[in-house]
């Protein structure tokens, strides 16, 4: 069997808040195959989004170990932490976090800017990204020019420029209407499809159904780890929502 793209093992993170300990992961175990598409639900405090961050490297377990494509990055500096991020892990937001002054192609640049692509590579880099979600003439428009999904779309090329293992996504069709959720999906299930592994945070069950496996949170723990059968298809979705007028 080839090993897991990501294992957790035993993961526990404390806050300390004044005289009060808040148990936020209380032991996660868990392992996600190389080309696996994720969601992961659960109420507010749950743990999902404690969960999300330590599998970004954005904070790390106050007890278990993290491997994440054979690394054991439990315990990396936030240096080595931030490399990891760059080269590994693609983030999409519900707030899209798109600098509002700059271009969409500019946009996408940033993570080569963090990297130390050459100034030479990082345009068509960008460009290519682009034109795989699908918008190779917006590249000179600016976030506000733009709709809420054509702002998500710069978002996902964004997290694709450096060809990362892992995409996480969070809440990312959360301020979008149901038809361009629906192609956002669309776009995820193609970019899965293609081997990226997708993890996605939501909390709307007919989203997480375009997933292959749905993790539970509950209490800090995870409740539940379950296979859907049968993944809502996006596409065949889409194709019987009615029409709507181009955005932007």
């Amino acid at each position: 069997m080839p090993a897991p793209l990501i294992e957790t093992q035993g993961l526990v993170k404390d806050y300390r808040l004044g005289p009060h300990t808040v148990h936020a992961l209380r032991g996660v175990s868990v392992q996600v195959a190389r080309g696996e598409f994720l969601a992961v639900m659960g109420p507010s405090g749950s743990g999902k989004s404690t969960f999300m961050n330590l599998l970004g490297c954005l904070d790390t377990a106050t007890v278990g170990r993290y491997l994440l494509d054979g690394e054991d990055v439990s315990r990396l500096s936030q240096d080595a932490l931030a490399r990891v991020r760059n080269l590994k892990i693609g983030f999409v937001f519900q707030g899209f976090n798109l600098l509002p002054r700059v271009s969409a192609v500019e946009n996408v640049e940033l993570p080569l800017l963090y990297n130390g692509t050459l100034p030479r590579e990082r345009r068509p880099k960008a460009r290519a990204k682009l034109e795989a979600v699908g918008l190779a003439d917006r590249e000179h428009h600016h976030p506000a020019q733009l709709s809420g999904g054509q702002q998500q779309r710069v978002a996902i090329a964004r997290a694709l420029v450096n060809d990362p293992v892992l995409i996480l996504a969070d809440e990312p069709t959360g301020n979008l209407d149901s038809r361009t959720s629906v192609e956002i999906m669309v776009l995820f299930q193609a970019l899965n499809r293609s081997g990226i592994t997708i993890i996605l945070v939501t909390h709307e069950a007919d989203i997480a159904a375009f997933a292959e496996r749905i993790l539970s949170f509950r209490d800090g723990r995870l409740i539940k780890d379950e296979v859907v059968r049968e993944p809502r298809e996006a596409r065949a979705l889409l194709a019987g929502l009615p029409a709507q007028e181009d955005e932007a």
